[in-house]
Protein backbone atom coordinates (compact mmCIF):
# COMPACT_ATOMS: atom_id res chain seq x y z
CA UNK A 1 0.00 0.00 0.00
CA UNK A 2 1.19 3.73 -0.61
CA UNK A 3 1.04 4.53 2.92
CA UNK A 4 4.03 7.53 2.00
CA UNK A 5 4.67 9.18 -1.52
CA UNK A 6 2.69 10.98 -3.95
CA UNK A 7 -0.07 8.80 -3.87
CA UNK A 8 -0.20 8.05 -0.14
CA UNK A 9 -4.10 9.65 -0.58
CA UNK A 10 -4.64 5.87 -1.56
CA UNK A 11 -3.03 4.60 1.80
CA UNK A 12 -7.16 4.61 3.04
CA UNK A 13 -7.58 2.00 1.27
CA UNK A 14 -5.02 -0.17 3.32
CA UNK A 15 -6.23 0.98 6.93
CA UNK A 16 -9.89 0.44 5.76
CA UNK A 17 -9.10 -3.17 5.18
CA UNK A 18 -6.87 -3.46 8.50
CA UNK A 19 -10.23 -1.72 10.07
CA UNK A 20 -13.02 -4.33 8.21
CA UNK A 21 -10.79 -7.15 9.56
CA UNK A 22 -10.27 -6.32 13.22
CA UNK A 23 -14.39 -5.81 13.25
CA UNK A 24 -14.51 -9.33 11.43
CA UNK A 25 -12.06 -10.65 14.61
CA UNK A 26 -14.14 -9.03 16.84
CA UNK A 27 -17.53 -10.77 15.79
CA UNK A 28 -15.42 -14.51 15.86
CA UNK A 29 -13.54 -14.36 12.07
CA UNK A 30 -14.14 -16.63 9.38
CA UNK A 31 -15.10 -20.38 9.98
CA UNK A 32 -14.15 -19.60 13.58
CA UNK A 33 -10.76 -18.70 12.17
CA UNK A 34 -8.98 -15.25 13.01
CA UNK A 35 -7.30 -13.11 9.91
CA UNK A 36 -3.67 -12.07 10.19
CA UNK A 37 -3.56 -8.99 7.60
CA UNK A 38 0.02 -7.32 7.60
CA UNK A 39 0.46 -3.98 5.87
CA UNK A 40 3.30 -2.52 4.33
CA UNK A 41 4.58 0.26 2.91
CA UNK A 42 5.72 0.55 -0.74
CA UNK A 43 5.18 4.06 -1.52
CA UNK A 44 3.94 3.03 -4.97
CA UNK A 45 7.48 2.43 -5.99
CA UNK A 46 7.67 -1.05 -7.88
CA UNK A 47 11.32 -1.90 -6.19
CA UNK A 48 9.91 -1.55 -3.21
CA UNK A 49 6.80 -3.22 -3.74
CA UNK A 50 8.93 -6.58 -5.04
CA UNK A 51 10.54 -6.11 -1.98
CA UNK A 52 7.94 -5.76 0.49
CA UNK A 53 5.94 -8.92 -1.26
CA UNK A 54 9.36 -11.23 -1.09
CA UNK A 55 9.14 -10.52 2.21
CA UNK A 56 5.52 -11.24 3.25
CA UNK A 57 6.09 -14.58 1.06
CA UNK A 58 9.41 -15.47 2.46
CA UNK A 59 9.67 -14.20 6.02
CA UNK A 60 6.21 -13.64 7.13
CA UNK A 61 5.05 -16.89 4.96
CA UNK A 62 1.71 -15.48 4.25
CA UNK A 63 -1.58 -17.30 2.61
CA UNK A 64 -2.02 -15.18 0.17
CA UNK A 65 -1.12 -11.40 -1.18
CA UNK A 66 -4.51 -9.66 -1.02
CA UNK A 67 -6.02 -5.73 -2.24
CA UNK A 68 -2.59 -4.42 -3.22
CA UNK A 69 -2.59 -1.21 -4.80
CA UNK A 70 -1.25 0.32 -8.39
CA UNK A 71 -0.77 -1.10 -11.47
CA UNK A 72 3.10 -0.83 -11.56
CA UNK A 73 3.95 -2.23 -8.47
CA UNK A 74 1.34 -5.10 -8.74
CA UNK A 75 2.92 -5.50 -12.41
CA UNK A 76 6.55 -5.77 -11.07
CA UNK A 77 5.24 -8.92 -8.71
CA UNK A 78 2.91 -10.82 -10.84
CA UNK A 79 5.46 -13.29 -12.53
CA UNK A 80 6.97 -13.27 -8.76
CA UNK A 81 4.04 -14.68 -7.53
CA UNK A 82 2.44 -16.97 -10.38
CA UNK A 83 5.75 -18.62 -10.28
CA UNK A 84 5.76 -19.74 -6.54
CA UNK A 85 1.47 -20.43 -7.05
CA UNK A 86 0.77 -17.52 -4.26
CA UNK A 87 -2.58 -15.91 -4.87
CA UNK A 88 -2.52 -12.12 -5.73
CA UNK A 89 -6.17 -11.67 -4.84
CA UNK A 90 -8.30 -8.43 -5.83
CA UNK A 91 -5.58 -6.11 -6.42
CA UNK A 92 -6.59 -2.44 -6.34
CA UNK A 93 -6.11 -1.89 -10.03
CA UNK A 94 -8.25 -1.70 -13.11
CA UNK A 95 -5.88 -2.99 -15.51
CA UNK A 96 -6.86 -5.02 -18.29
CA UNK A 97 -4.00 -7.16 -18.29
CA UNK A 98 -5.26 -8.83 -15.20
CA UNK A 99 -8.03 -10.47 -16.52
CA UNK A 100 -5.95 -13.54 -17.98
CA UNK A 101 -6.24 -16.52 -16.49
CA UNK A 102 -4.58 -18.28 -18.64
CA UNK A 103 -1.12 -16.72 -18.57
CA UNK A 104 -1.26 -15.44 -15.01
CA UNK A 105 -4.11 -18.21 -12.62
CA UNK A 106 -2.71 -16.62 -9.95
CA UNK A 107 -3.67 -13.26 -10.35
CA UNK A 108 -7.40 -11.35 -9.80
CA UNK A 109 -8.53 -8.20 -9.66
CA UNK A 110 -11.81 -6.49 -8.30
CA UNK A 111 -12.66 -3.52 -9.78
CA UNK A 112 -14.29 -2.64 -13.58
CA UNK A 113 -10.85 -2.36 -15.84
CA UNK A 114 -9.69 0.80 -16.94
CA UNK A 115 -10.03 -0.51 -20.48
CA UNK A 116 -13.70 -1.03 -19.85
CA UNK A 117 -14.68 2.55 -18.44
CA UNK A 118 -12.79 4.22 -20.70
CA UNK A 119 -15.08 2.79 -23.56
CA UNK A 120 -17.95 4.01 -21.85
CA UNK A 121 -16.87 7.18 -21.80
CA UNK A 122 -16.37 6.86 -25.87
CA UNK A 123 -19.49 5.80 -26.36
CA UNK A 124 -20.92 8.92 -24.08
CA UNK A 125 -18.28 11.08 -26.44
CA UNK A 126 -19.84 9.25 -29.78
CA UNK A 127 -23.51 10.28 -28.66
CA UNK A 128 -23.44 13.36 -27.07
CA UNK A 129 -20.31 15.10 -28.64
CA UNK A 130 -19.95 13.41 -31.97
CA UNK A 131 -17.79 16.17 -33.76
CA UNK A 132 -15.92 16.32 -30.32
CA UNK A 133 -12.10 17.89 -30.34
CA UNK A 134 -10.53 15.35 -27.70
CA UNK A 135 -7.57 16.37 -25.47
CA UNK A 136 -5.72 13.27 -23.29
CA UNK A 137 -4.06 13.97 -20.17
CA UNK A 138 -2.36 10.25 -19.36
CA UNK A 139 0.20 9.28 -16.95
CA UNK A 140 2.89 7.46 -18.45
CA UNK A 141 2.58 3.87 -17.59
CA UNK A 142 -0.30 1.06 -18.16
CA UNK A 143 -2.48 2.71 -15.62
CA UNK A 144 -2.54 5.45 -18.44
CA UNK A 145 -1.95 3.71 -21.60
CA UNK A 146 -5.11 1.42 -20.57
CA UNK A 147 -7.24 4.23 -20.31
CA UNK A 148 -6.00 6.05 -23.80
CA UNK A 149 -6.79 2.34 -25.07
CA UNK A 150 -9.58 2.08 -24.13
CA UNK A 151 -11.00 5.70 -25.34
CA UNK A 152 -9.58 5.08 -28.72
CA UNK A 153 -11.21 1.24 -29.35
CA UNK A 154 -14.37 3.07 -27.77
CA UNK A 155 -14.29 5.96 -30.57
CA UNK A 156 -13.34 3.12 -33.05
CA UNK A 157 -12.74 4.74 -37.07
CA UNK A 158 -12.91 8.41 -35.71
CA UNK A 159 -10.49 8.14 -32.87
CA UNK A 160 -7.81 9.38 -35.02
CA UNK A 161 -10.00 12.53 -36.52
CA UNK A 162 -11.44 13.31 -33.03
CA UNK A 163 -8.54 13.08 -30.13
CA UNK A 164 -6.40 16.52 -30.79
CA UNK A 165 -3.78 16.12 -28.18
CA UNK A 166 -2.27 13.05 -25.81
CA UNK A 167 0.04 14.58 -23.30
CA UNK A 168 1.57 11.95 -21.09
CA UNK A 169 3.26 13.19 -17.36
CA UNK A 170 5.43 11.60 -14.81
CA UNK A 171 4.23 10.79 -11.18
CA UNK A 172 7.43 12.56 -10.50
CA UNK A 173 6.27 15.21 -11.65
CA UNK A 174 5.84 17.90 -8.66
CA UNK A 175 3.03 19.74 -10.94
CA UNK A 176 0.97 19.45 -14.08
CA UNK A 177 0.32 22.98 -14.53
CA UNK A 178 2.19 23.09 -17.64
CA UNK A 179 0.68 19.99 -19.29
CA UNK A 180 -2.58 21.96 -18.83
CA UNK A 181 -1.69 25.16 -20.51
CA UNK A 182 -0.59 23.17 -23.33
CA UNK A 183 -3.41 20.93 -23.52
CA UNK A 184 -5.56 24.02 -23.70
CA UNK A 185 -3.88 25.71 -26.31
CA UNK A 186 -5.31 22.67 -29.03
CA UNK A 187 -8.71 24.14 -28.54
CA UNK A 188 -9.75 20.74 -27.56
CA UNK A 189 -13.63 20.97 -26.05
CA UNK A 190 -13.54 17.62 -24.62
CA UNK A 191 -10.35 16.63 -21.56
CA UNK A 192 -10.05 13.20 -20.40
CA UNK A 193 -8.26 13.63 -17.36
CA UNK A 194 -6.45 9.94 -16.65
CA UNK A 195 -4.64 11.09 -13.60
CA UNK A 196 -4.00 10.31 -9.81
CA UNK A 197 -5.54 12.18 -6.94
CA UNK A 198 -3.14 15.06 -6.50
CA UNK A 199 -2.91 15.64 -10.15
CA UNK A 200 -6.75 15.32 -11.07
CA UNK A 201 -7.28 18.43 -7.80
CA UNK A 202 -4.46 19.72 -9.66
CA UNK A 203 -5.40 19.49 -13.40
CA UNK A 204 -9.34 20.74 -12.07
CA UNK A 205 -8.05 23.90 -10.47
CA UNK A 206 -5.49 25.02 -13.20
CA UNK A 207 -8.36 24.44 -15.56
CA UNK A 208 -10.18 27.00 -13.76
CA UNK A 209 -7.19 29.65 -13.46
CA UNK A 210 -6.63 29.66 -17.11
CA UNK A 211 -10.51 29.77 -17.61
CA UNK A 212 -10.38 26.77 -19.99
CA UNK A 213 -13.91 25.08 -19.83
CA UNK A 214 -14.25 22.05 -21.86
CA UNK A 215 -16.25 18.85 -21.46
CA UNK A 216 -14.56 17.45 -18.36
CA UNK A 217 -14.40 13.48 -18.26
CA UNK A 218 -12.35 12.24 -14.98
CA UNK A 219 -11.46 8.40 -14.59
CA UNK A 220 -13.29 7.13 -11.48
CA UNK A 221 -10.28 6.02 -9.23
CA UNK A 222 -9.82 9.78 -8.93
CA UNK A 223 -13.11 10.63 -8.69
CA UNK A 224 -12.86 11.26 -4.55
CA UNK A 225 -15.01 14.13 -2.90
CA UNK A 226 -13.06 14.25 -0.27
CA UNK A 227 -8.99 13.60 -1.73
CA UNK A 228 -10.25 15.48 -5.46
CA UNK A 229 -12.66 17.41 -5.81
CA UNK A 230 -13.02 19.57 -2.70
CA UNK A 231 -9.27 19.96 -2.28
CA UNK A 232 -9.79 21.37 -6.07
CA UNK A 233 -12.55 23.73 -4.91
CA UNK A 234 -16.38 22.65 -5.11
CA UNK A 235 -16.33 25.95 -7.22
CA UNK A 236 -14.01 24.48 -10.05
CA UNK A 237 -15.46 20.68 -10.46
CA UNK A 238 -18.84 21.65 -11.63
CA UNK A 239 -20.47 19.17 -14.22
CA UNK A 240 -17.37 17.25 -14.52
CA UNK A 241 -18.09 13.23 -15.56
CA UNK A 242 -17.02 10.50 -14.01
CA UNK A 243 -18.53 6.99 -13.43
CA UNK A 244 -18.97 4.73 -10.39
CA UNK A 245 -19.94 1.40 -8.98
CA UNK A 246 -19.89 1.96 -5.46
CA UNK A 247 -22.34 4.15 -3.23
CA UNK A 248 -21.55 7.94 -2.60
CA UNK A 249 -21.65 8.54 0.99
CA UNK A 250 -22.87 11.95 -0.45
CA UNK A 251 -25.55 11.30 -2.11
CA UNK A 252 -28.69 11.95 -0.08
CA UNK A 253 -30.34 9.02 -1.63
CA UNK A 254 -28.49 6.70 0.47
CA UNK A 255 -29.37 8.00 3.57
CA UNK A 256 -31.72 5.14 4.98
CA UNK A 257 -30.04 2.71 2.88
CA UNK A 258 -29.48 -0.79 5.44
CA UNK A 259 -25.72 -0.54 3.62
CA UNK A 260 -24.88 2.93 4.08
CA UNK A 261 -26.43 2.36 7.70
CA UNK A 262 -23.53 -0.58 7.98
CA UNK A 263 -20.69 1.28 7.11
CA UNK A 264 -21.11 4.59 8.99
CA UNK A 265 -21.55 2.13 12.08
CA UNK A 266 -18.23 0.24 10.49
CA UNK A 267 -16.96 3.68 10.28
CA UNK A 268 -17.78 5.19 13.95
CA UNK A 269 -15.88 2.07 15.76
CA UNK A 270 -13.15 0.40 13.39
CA UNK A 271 -12.21 3.65 12.00
CA UNK A 272 -13.36 6.64 13.45
CA UNK A 273 -10.39 8.86 11.49
CA UNK A 274 -11.55 7.69 7.91
CA UNK A 275 -13.09 10.48 5.78
CA UNK A 276 -16.47 9.68 4.99
CA UNK A 277 -16.43 11.67 1.88
CA UNK A 278 -13.25 9.69 0.54
CA UNK A 279 -14.16 6.80 -2.06
CA UNK A 280 -11.08 5.32 -1.35
CA UNK A 281 -12.35 4.33 2.56
CA UNK A 282 -15.70 2.87 0.65
CA UNK A 283 -13.54 1.06 -1.78
CA UNK A 284 -11.22 -0.80 0.84
CA UNK A 285 -14.35 -1.75 2.93
CA UNK A 286 -15.99 -3.21 -0.50
CA UNK A 287 -13.00 -5.12 -1.35
CA UNK A 288 -12.28 -6.55 2.26
CA UNK A 289 -16.26 -8.35 1.99
CA UNK A 290 -15.00 -9.89 -1.02
CA UNK A 291 -12.40 -11.43 0.60
CA UNK A 292 -14.71 -12.24 3.83
CA UNK A 293 -16.52 -14.24 1.04
CA UNK A 294 -13.50 -15.95 -0.40
CA UNK A 295 -12.48 -17.72 2.80
CA UNK A 296 -16.11 -18.54 3.66
CA UNK A 297 -16.94 -20.02 0.74
CA UNK A 298 -13.16 -22.09 1.05
CA UNK A 299 -14.51 -24.29 4.45
CA UNK A 300 -11.93 -25.79 6.25
CA UNK A 301 -9.35 -25.68 2.85
CA UNK A 302 -7.26 -23.10 3.21
CA UNK A 303 -4.33 -24.25 0.94
CA UNK A 304 -3.64 -21.79 -1.83
CA UNK A 305 -5.12 -23.90 -4.91
CA UNK A 306 -8.49 -23.09 -2.80
CA UNK A 307 -8.22 -20.11 -1.87
CA UNK A 308 -7.74 -19.39 -6.02
CA UNK A 309 -10.29 -21.91 -7.18
CA UNK A 310 -13.35 -19.94 -4.45
CA UNK A 311 -12.14 -16.56 -5.76
CA UNK A 312 -12.82 -17.72 -9.48
CA UNK A 313 -16.15 -18.86 -7.98
CA UNK A 314 -18.49 -16.18 -7.20
CA UNK A 315 -21.79 -16.00 -8.16
CA UNK A 316 -24.21 -12.73 -8.55
CA UNK A 317 -22.47 -11.72 -5.33
CA UNK A 318 -24.22 -8.32 -4.31
CA UNK A 319 -21.93 -6.27 -1.36
CA UNK A 320 -24.30 -3.93 0.15
CA UNK A 321 -21.94 -0.85 -0.71
CA UNK A 322 -22.33 -1.47 -4.48
CA UNK A 323 -24.78 0.16 -6.65
CA UNK A 324 -28.07 -1.30 -6.61
CA UNK A 325 -27.82 -3.98 -9.74
CA UNK A 326 -24.13 -4.20 -9.64
CA UNK A 327 -23.25 -7.61 -9.00
CA UNK A 328 -19.71 -9.37 -8.32
CA UNK A 329 -19.53 -12.25 -10.77
CA UNK A 330 -16.29 -14.80 -11.29
CA UNK A 331 -15.65 -18.04 -12.60
CA UNK A 332 -12.56 -20.03 -14.09
CA UNK A 333 -12.51 -18.55 -17.48
CA UNK A 334 -13.87 -14.92 -15.80
CA UNK A 335 -11.32 -12.94 -13.81
CA UNK A 336 -13.03 -9.38 -14.36
CA UNK A 337 -15.02 -9.40 -10.80
CA UNK A 338 -16.88 -6.16 -11.21
CA UNK A 339 -17.97 -5.28 -15.55
CA UNK A 340 -20.75 -2.24 -14.69
CA UNK A 341 -20.87 1.12 -14.05
CA UNK A 342 -22.74 4.20 -13.86
CA UNK A 343 -22.05 7.68 -15.00
CA UNK A 344 -22.56 10.50 -12.84
CA UNK A 345 -21.84 14.47 -12.43
CA UNK A 346 -20.54 16.39 -10.20
CA UNK A 347 -23.37 18.91 -9.18
CA UNK A 348 -23.01 21.61 -5.76
CA UNK A 349 -21.19 19.23 -3.60
CA UNK A 350 -21.95 15.96 -4.41
CA UNK A 351 -22.08 13.25 -7.56
CA UNK A 352 -25.72 12.92 -9.58
CA UNK A 353 -25.84 9.80 -11.08
CA UNK A 354 -27.82 9.20 -14.21
CA UNK A 355 -28.84 6.83 -17.10
CA UNK A 356 -28.45 3.10 -16.70
CA UNK A 357 -25.93 0.88 -15.15
CA UNK A 358 -23.87 -0.19 -17.75
CA UNK A 359 -22.21 -3.30 -18.66
CA UNK A 360 -18.94 -3.06 -20.75
CA UNK A 361 -17.22 -6.61 -20.39
CA UNK A 362 -14.14 -7.33 -21.76
CA UNK A 363 -12.79 -10.49 -21.14
CA UNK A 364 -9.70 -11.83 -21.10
Amino acid sequence: MPYSGATSAWGAVGIAHLAYVKMVNEQGGVNGRKIRLISLDDAYSPPKAMEQTRRLVEQEEVAFIFGSLGTATNSVVQKYLNEHKVPQLFIATGASKWVDPEHFPWTIGLQPNYHTEARIYARYIREHRPDARIAVLYQNDDYGKDYLKGLKDGLGAKAASMIVAEESYETTQPTIDSNIVKLKSTNADVFFNVTTPKFAAQAIKKMAEIEWKPLHIINNVSSSIGSVMKPAGFENAQNIISSNYLKDTSDPQWKDDAGMKAFDEFLAKYFPEGNRVDSSVMYGYTVAQGLVQVLKQCGDNLTRENVMKQAANIKNLEISSLLPGVKVNTGPEDFAPISQLQLMKFKGEKWDLFGEVISGDVGG
